[in-house]
């Protein structure tokens, strides 16, 4: 790589504020167990995201946190209060909660705001089935705010519902997290299930996928393990549809920040016009820098 910057919007990332925010899942006395979850229980700010020449951080994308549940807009008015460096915000809203459109309209004052997220995981059938979810995620079309979707794609039965929910609203952006929670190459079984379900999401244009939060399923994930995904992910979405992102500072259980930007920059094999799509361009597109 050149001497030239590498400029990198991050498409996934959290920050923390312990002082005024709740986040109830990092207290250890709360769900989820990780034995590691000690290593992040602090506060982080934009500070933090330190990268070396020449990497060059230009943007991110904030996804909610846990701040406060129950007033999602007040992560955002933090952030935006707090932020110097050009973000977006991906709030946190209960798409099933009866309070939904009152929640939502005060997100929306937020400038910020550029898309929702409700954790769906080894719920995504039952919430999308909902019929108060999907009324919900109509209004967010409406507003043109993207829904990052957060589940397994190894989960027909989730993904299915997904695709009931984009065939019958066309104009939803669906921006899947996570690559969907990808196995290892080494589970055939998994590994294809999880293939043919890309395949099938990737038919619809409107649906693009973030590649992040490896350490999330191993904290000793290999750069064999991204190369996989990676190759996969662009074979069905295309050179536009595909981000990479952070997790920050959950990647920290397994490297560095400048570590894994480091890893995405020199490691992979990419052209240099793909990397830069991969790293900044397509988050800036998908996201409404």
């Amino acid at each position: 790589m050149s001497d030239t910057c590498l400029d990198i919007i991050d498409c996934h990332l959290h920050l923390f504020n312990l002082t005024q925010g709740q986040y109830a899942w990092l207290q250890p006395q709360n769900p989820p167990f990780w034995p590691d979850k000690k290593r992040i229980h602090r506060s982080y700010t934009e500070q933090d995201l330190s990268l070396a020449h020449p990497l060059r951080l230009a943007g991110f994308v904030h996804i909610e946190a846990g701040f406060d549940n129950q007033r999602p807009w007040c992560e955002l008015a933090w952030l935006e209060q707090h932020c110097t460096l050009a973000f977006k915000s991906v709030a946190n809203l209960d798409l099933s909660s009866p309070h939904c459109q009152q929640q939502l309209e005060k997100l929306l004052l937020r400038p910020s705001l550029v898309g929702i997220r409700h954790i769906l995981d080894d719920e995504a059938a039952s919430i999308l089935n909902d019929p108060r979810v999907k009324a919900n995620l109509q209004q967010l079309a409406n507003h043109k705010l993207r829904f990052d979707a957060q589940l397994s794609l190894c989960n027909t039965e989730g993904v299915n519902a997904l695709l009931a929910i984009l065939d019958n609203t066309p104009e939803l952006t669906v921006i899947l997290n996570h690559a969907g929670w990808p196995p290892d190459v080494c589970q055939p079984l998994f590994w294809q299930n999880w293939c043919n379900n890309l395949a099938r999401l990737a038919q619809y244009p409107k649906v693009a996928i973030k590649l992040s939060g490896w350490e999330m399923s191993d904290r000793q994930y290999t750069l064999d393990k991204v190369q996989a995904v990676l190759h996969q992910c662009i074979a069905n979405f295309g050179a536009n549809r595909v981000m990479l992102g952070s997790n920050f500072p959950l990647c920290t259980w397994s490297r560095s920040y400048q570590q894994l930007w480091q890893l995405y920059a020199n490691e992979l094999e990419l052209e240099p016009h793909l990397r830069q799509r991969l790293v900044c361009q397509n988050a800036a597109q998908w996201y409404g820098f």
